[in-house]
């Protein structure tokens, strides 16, 4: 058995906007399924990117940075929303590399995508791995939330480690690092 997402259409019979947020916004659906009419609230968001950047030296670059919903200054990898129109989510990595942690990367690969919570929002994360790291040509200034980022370059030996101890709790950041670390496994097999 093939083990697949499958898309699936229903009948949307009403769709409106609830609230109209400054990042994004809460909908309301009514459809049908299963011969019943359904109601549901859900986060309409317009998606966002994670990238893993791994250098030369096996590391893995972690961002700290505070997260008001969860009151916690969490560990992340570099990511951001698909907030440009018609954004490739490769183009919105790089972009989001560079204007994070300054760094531009030489080669790109896709890691997976994840919905982080599908009942309550339709938001989509498209993971990336960057490696052939350098520089980027100019440094982004950064305000708000990512004025005082830390940056961290930790084995990614380290970061898994971090994952299976329970001591991060970034969905985004444990599924891209378990992915490159699955991804490093793999090619060392081979």
């Amino acid at each position: 058995m093939e083990i697949r997402d499958e898309p699936f259409e229903v009948e949307v019979v009403d769709s409106h906007l609830v609230f109209e947020g400054r990042v994004w916004d809460v909908r309301e659906d009514r459809f049908r399924y299963n011969d019943h009419e359904l109601v549901r609230h859900y986060i309409d968001h317009t998606g966002a990117v994670a990238v893993v950047a791994i250098d030369d030296e096996d590391r893995v670059l972690l961002i700290q940075q505070y997260r008001h919903p969860i009151r916690t200054r969490d560990w992340e990898i570099p990511a951001g929303l698909l907030d440009i129109e018609g954004e490739d989510p490769l183009d919105t990595a790089r972009r989001e590399l560079a204007e994070e942690v300054d760094l531009v990367a030489e080669h790109w690969e896709r890691l997976g995508r994840m919905a982080p919570t599908p009942g309550g929002s339709d938001e989509i994360i498209h993971l990336f791995l960057a490696t052939g790291l350098s520089a980027a040509p100019h440094v982004h200034a950064r305000e708000a939330e990512e004025a005082d980022i830390r940056i961290e370059w930790v084995p990614l030996d380290d970061a898994v480690a971090a994952v299976m101890g329970g001591e991060v709790a970034n969905g985004a950041m444990m599924l891209g690092i378990m992915l490159a670390a699955e991804r490093r496994r793999a090619s060392a097999r081979a």
